[in-house]
């Protein structure tokens, strides 16, 4: 289970006193216990596997961002800062599939659920993030699954 591998991570982060990876570990730990705290809230069961990659997913892409921000005001060491955050979080998701297999894994599914219109993404993309969560980039696959439903 994901919770493990990061307390173990974290752990011995802390041994090797790794200051940034001690920090980026933390962070993803708040994020799987606010969100157990929201599911709580409404009733339901803690995080599974499944929620924390895209929990881990969303982080990766807000670090994305930053470090694109950054960049671009010239704050070179914070976005670096933020790229080595983003190798962190990333030794623990899948690895991600190249834009090939991602098209033809989005041709499968339009194939498989039998969309023939733009009315029908709504289908495609969920069962996409149910066999696929986080190994694609579901934005560029929306992008995929229109032109082929076009």
């Amino acid at each position: 289970m994901l919770r493990e591998q990061f307390s173990e991570k974290l752990k011995e982060a802390i041994r090797n006193k790794k200051t940034l990876r001690m920090a980026t570990l933390r962070l993803i730990q708040a994020a799987v216990k606010d969100r157990d705290i929201a599911n709580r809230g409404q009733g339901k069961d803690p995080v599974s596997d499944e929620e924390i990659l895209g929990i881990l997913t969303k982080m990766v892409k807000q670090r994305e961002e930053s470090a694109k921000i950054y960049e671009e005001n010239a704050r070179l060491e914070l976005a670096q800062q933020e790229r080595e955050e983003i190798a962190i979080i990333q030794e623990f998701m899948p690895e991600q599939l190249s834009e090939d297999q991602m098209r033809e894994l989005c041709a499968t599914v339009v194939s498989e659920t039998g969309s023939n219109g733009l009315r029908d993404m709504g289908k495609c993309m969920s069962a996409l993030k149910e066999r696929y969560p986080g190994q694609m980039d579901f934005g560029k696959a929306s992008c995929v699954v229109k032109g082929l439903l076009q």
